[in-house]
């Protein structure tokens, strides 16, 4: 419980810049309960004018009408603003805290991201959110009011008769305790109930991306089996929190139905008695009717408040986690960088038990063309990682221009990388924005420009829009060879100062590669380039062959050279000529 008064407690603070909207909503609120609970007063006028002495008062009924007419003219107007604020309040903080929640997935480590799987942060970022908007929507909207009316309702009653008012008011414990005991049961099914929901989430998330493949190895029924078992999971949890939440009605009706059967004996022997009149019982009964009702709201909106405390938990939990390490207030901001990198006994690995780059030494100077090779999971994409800085070295020091790179801003040592990766990224958007995705200011002539370098031109003006088609998201309505080609042409047009092409042209066929190469010949001259490959073939004219293994380098130099000392680069080139002969 806790965690939870904590949680609370951070939501108010999200409320704190609309405190002027707060206030105007608690004293429309106040509005509504006040004229509300004094109609039932002029209700019992109005009987006592119908029954007393055997005639009517019309004059006096029909000013007492209208007074009842006014009051629910008024009372329905201050609820229509009241609610329209309350929404107002209620969506301007969620969006604060969406906001708050995306910003801060930016600035994560990368090592966040990798760990957590991407329907669980989408979950955190859209269903627990608005999860949480329902519960706040609620608590503003019937929290305050319920409350107010059951101060008022006492205050009420205890004008008319203070013994009869004693009578409902110790009863009333009774549905404190039921709905206490109810709450703490709820909120734990609650929290499971969401944390499982992400989890559904990252799975059916995860089984989108890679239909073509779970289809291709017929793994559907498999696929079928852990979807049915999450699903199974959250559907225990959702029922479970939804029978603690669904008894708490019945079991407050029944409470409140015999404070009522209690209050209306009471009444009809205190009206026998002659201590109240007709209309003051009238009134009375119907100020237990006002008086429970808000009983029943505020125990539903309880329940509906803890889902929405234990999603807002999720959201806090993510913008919690650690951002990356802050630039330092001195930290170097590149200018021209020429590209001459330094690697000096760099450690790093992703586990303390599972040492991956060890001791790793590698001097490149400004203009070399480097080539980085070896089996999967030597290490050779977690240097390229390194080099960005989307992680940090554990030991030794990576200097770029002869600067250690923590000691430079992530910007601009960033900025000065031009990276194509095997695995595209387009977003949906024109392709015109696609290419000019990192220097958003360029010309339509530098855009076509680099895409003729890419050789994407052609292809592009064969689309219905040209340069000005939406793609879909992700490039769905491109191959994949035209959406790398895209990207190829994205780091042409920026044309930074140092490249790195992570199994760039892996996905293009052929012909396509041999005119690519030729474009990243162009590109490449007087720039420091690394070349991540598994098609050894396409490295052959490197200045240096950089062969990882087990996260070292075990050799290193020309193509050549690498070959006549017939070491492990040359087992690697021979297993990969003689497996595309055989196929």
């Amino acid at each position: 419980m806790r965690e939870n008064k904590e949680t609370l407690q951070r939501i108010l603070t999200y409320l704190k810049p609309y405190r002027g909207w707060i206030y105007l909503s608690f004293l429309l609120s106040t509005l509504v309960v006040g004229f509300t609970l004094y109609v039932p007063i002029m209700t019992g006028k109005a009987v006592d004018k119908i029954v007393k002495a055997g005639q009517v008062d019309f004059s006096g009924l029909m000013v007492i009408l209208f007074g009842i007419f006014l009051s629910i003219c008024v009372t329905s107007l201050a609820q229509w603003l009241m609610n329209h604020i309350n929404n107002k309040i209620t969506y301007r903080v969620v969006k604060d805290l969406r906001v708050q929640a995306f910003d801060h997935l930016q600035v994560l480590p990368l090592s966040f991201v990798d760990q957590h799987a991407s329907g669980d942060l989408i979950s955190r970022i859209i269903t627990d959110i608005d999860q949480f908007s329902d519960g706040l929507l609620l608590g503003f909207t019937q929290l305050f009011s319920g409350v107010l009316t059951i101060a008022g309702t006492i205050v009420f009653m205890a004008s008319l008769n203070i013994w009869i008012t004693l009578i409902v008011v110790l009863l009333s414990p009774l549905s404190f305790l039921l709905a206490n005991f109810i709450t703490k049961k709820s909120y734990q099914m609650f929290t499971y109930q969401s944390q499982t929901r992400g989890q559904l989430t990252a799975f059916t998330n995860e089984m989108l991306g890679g239909i073509k493949v779970v289809q291709a190895f017929n793994h559907q029924n498999e696929a079928q089996k852990d979807f049915d078992q999450i699903n199974e999971e959250l559907s225990t949890y959702s029922l479970k929190a939804t029978f603690y939440s669904s008894i708490t009605n019945p079991a407050t009706r029944l409470m409140y139905s015999s404070i009522y059967a209690g209050m209306a004996i009471a009444g009809s022997l205190a009206c026998t008695a002659s201590m109240i009149s007709v209309g003051q019982l009238s009134s009375f009964l119907s100020y237990t009717n006002q008086y429970t009702k808000p009983f029943n709201e505020i125990t539903g909106v309880i329940t509906e408040f803890q889902n929405s405390i234990a999603s807002a938990a999720r959201v806090f939990a993510l913008i919690d986690e650690p951002a990356e390490i802050p630039d330092k207030k001195e930290a170097l901001n590149l200018v021209d960088p020429k590209g001459k990198v330094v690697l000096e006994h760099v450690d790093f690995s992703y586990s303390p038990n599972k040492p991956l780059i060890q001791d790793l030494n590698v001097s490149v100077r400004p203009g070399q063309r480097i080539a980085i090779v070896g089996p999967t999971g030597c290490g050779k994409t977690t240097l390229i990682n390194l080099l960005m800085r989307f992680y940090d070295v554990q030991k030794g020091t990576i200097w770029f221009d002869g600067h250690d790179i923590r000691e430079i801003t992530r910007h601009s040592l960033r900025t000065s990388y031009g990276m194509v990766l095997q695995d595209t990224w387009l977003k949906a958007a024109t392709v015109k924005e696609n290419i000019a995705y990192g220097k958003p200011d360029a010309t339509d002539e530098e855009i076509i420009e680099a895409a003729k370098k890419a050789y994407a031109h052609n292809f592009i003006l064969q689309m219905p829009e040209g340069y000005d088609t939406i793609l879909a998201e992700g490039g769905g309505n491109l191959s994949q060879g035209q959406k790398q080609l895209l990207c190829i042409a994205r780091i042409l047009l920026c044309s930074p100062s140092v490249l790195i092409l992570d199994e760039a042209t892996s996905s293009i066929d052929t012909m396509t590669e041999l005119r690519v190469q030729k474009a990243f010949e162009t590109l490449m001259k007087g720039r420091t380039s690394f070349i991540v490959a598994h098609r050894l073939s396409t490295i052959q004219n490197a200045d240096r062959i950089l062969v990882m293994k087990e996260g070292k380098i075990v050799e290193q130099g020309k193509h050549q050279d690498l070959l006549s000392q017939k070491g492990f680069y040359y087992q690697l080139y021979n297993s990969q000529f003689s497996s595309s002969v055989n196929g």
